[in-house]
């Protein structure tokens, strides 16, 4: 995985935090569940990434 990639996927989890915890501040579920969302995709990238590597 590239370095690229580790910093994307890391600030698009890190997005789905801040948007989760702001929706569970506000009541917010829809912004709560977006948050939820964001960190799943970028858990999933990751764990892609991670079974390239693995074959290298």
């Amino acid at each position: 995985m590239g370095l690229d990639d580790k910093i994307s996927n890391a600030a698009e989890e890190a997005k789905g935090k801040v948007k989760e915890t702001a929706g569970k501040a506000t009541d917010d579920e829809r912004l709560e569940a977006e948050g939820q969302r964001d960190q799943a995709s970028a858990n999933i990238k990751q764990a892609g990434e991670n079974v390239k590597d693995a074959f290298k």
